[in-house]
């Protein structure tokens, strides 16, 4: 053997050891979300069922919101961040206890089997990130490797969740610091999005998939048509985001009691639900989603309801995640939006549920992807287009507080507050 050739294997070596570890570490990751996505999907479904089924399980909310408050700060969990705080962890912050996973499990079930309003993604890159954590701890990683394998866990969930492994992986990428991507990162994470994908519809859980109707060819009127749709859907997201930390704010300051918090959030849930009448607003309201992108919406100002409903719930300290209200808002709105417009209805639903995504999450090449794996690869100019805007013209709004801006939105410069927050923790380490 050459020596040419010996140095080449050896400089191999490196790449070699790092496949077979990922291969190991992302797999188990994987089998361990697909695992914990089925059955969080399984048990919000007969959640939702069983509160069709009883109507009276609303009245029950104060209980669930008080078992919520008490689990979590008899776990010494009660300053809990959320979603928030696997953001910050895999920038090398505190660690999710392993604990946190059966906690979020069941207080985001019982929110949706009481009628709160709320998603299920908050809940995945939760549960996800925690059992990662978990399983780096016990296999001693280093804190790098760590910062990987949370990421693996908020893809595997995500992914497990929604059946979408591409825009998963994208997603727990772009998320933590916009315009900053963890290339090391991709193959774990896509092997763990892969893997955890697979495990549900193994198990008679398929994902969620929608058909795009009345999408126009991409000619001058329509791509302005929709230009203006998504402007209203990037003002629409600031506003959203307004409310989901305004209303939290609201909670903490007039009732410093989480336990009082929990109780006034549930009673103006129950409130507003008996005044409105249909139900439609409460739990995720996957059946409206899907009625929107079929055209159909039952009155136009659903996704206000959706938003109020939403605020108030998560704001009260009830578990789950914005991402679902924000699919369920946005294409209510697009859906009514569009014909005004001159649109499709359909075609409008569609893309004012990936804008209002995109805007809420500053995740413009996950959104894409999103749209590609829900809806096909038909109309992607399009959602291009809504995506660049709505990313554009949210500012600096985001549903994660944690979530940093690399780049500032308006020119090819670092943010400011991006680079406030380095020196903030270059400070921190010195001292």
């Amino acid at each position: 053997m050459s020596m040419e050739l010996k140095n080449r294997i050896r400089a191999a070596g490196p790449s070699l050891r790092t496949l077979g570890r990922w291969l190991v570490l992302a797999g188990l990751t994987g089998l361990a979300c697909g695992l914990a996505g089925a059955a969080f999907t399984w048990t919000v479904a007969e959640a939702t069922a069983l509160r069709g089924q009883f109507p009276w399980l609303l009245f029950l909310m104060p209980a669930a919101g008080l078992a919520i408050v008490f689990s979590y700060r008899a776990a010494g969990l009660e300053h809990d961040t959320g979603t928030n705080q696997i953001i910050a962890s895999v920038r090398g912050g505190a660690r999710p206890p392993l604990r946190l996973a059966p906690l979020i499990f069941l207080g985001s079930a019982l929110t949706h089997l009481t009628g709160g309003s709320a998603g299920r993604e908050g809940a995945a890159l939760q549960i996800g990130g925690s059992l990662a954590a978990g399983l780096g701890r016990l296999l001693r990683l280093d804190q790098r490797n760590t910062n990987t394998i949370i990421q693996c866990g908020m893809a595997g969930l995500f992914s497990a969740l929604f059946g979408t492994p591409v825009a998963a992986v994208v997603f727990s990428l772009e998320v933590i610091n916009v315009g900053h991507f963890h290339y090391a990162a991709l193959f774990p994470c896509l092997l763990s999005a892969l893997i955890a994908a697979g495990v549900p519809p193994l198990l008679g859980l398929p994902g969620e998939r929608y058909v795009l109707s009345g999408a126009p060819d991409p000619t001058a009127l329509p791509l302005l048509q929709c230009g203006v749709l998504a402007v209203g859907t990037a003002v629409l997201s600031i506003l959203f985001c307004v409310l989901m930390h305004g209303a939290g704010r609201l909670y903490q300051k007039y009732l410093p009691n989480p336990y009082l918090r929990v109780l006034a959030g549930a009673g103006l849930v129950i409130l507003l639900t008996l005044l409105e009448g249909s139900g439609d607003y409460n739990g995720a309201g996957g059946h409206i989603i899907q009625l929107a992108v079929e055209g159909q919406v039952h009155v136009p100002w659903a996704f206000a309801w959706k938003l109020l409903f939403t605020a108030l719930t998560l704001g009260a300290g009830f578990k789950g995640g914005e991402i679902v209200p924000t699919l369920f808002i946005g294409s209510t709105f697009g859906c009514a939006a569009a014909p005004l417009l001159g649109l499709d209805p359909a075609f409008g639903a569609a893309i004012g549920m990936i804008a209002l995504f995109c805007g809420v999450t500053n995740c413009p090449l996950a959104s894409l992807f999103l749209a590609v794996e829900l809806f096909g690869g038909g109309g992607l100019p399009f959602f291009a287009l809504a995506c660049a805007l709505a990313f554009l013209l949210s500012g600096r709004y985001s549903l994660y507080s944690s979530q940093h801006l690399v780049y500032s939105k308006l020119d090819a410069q670092l943010d400011e507050q991006y680079k406030k927050d380095k020196e903030l923790e270059k400070e921190h380490i010195s001292c």
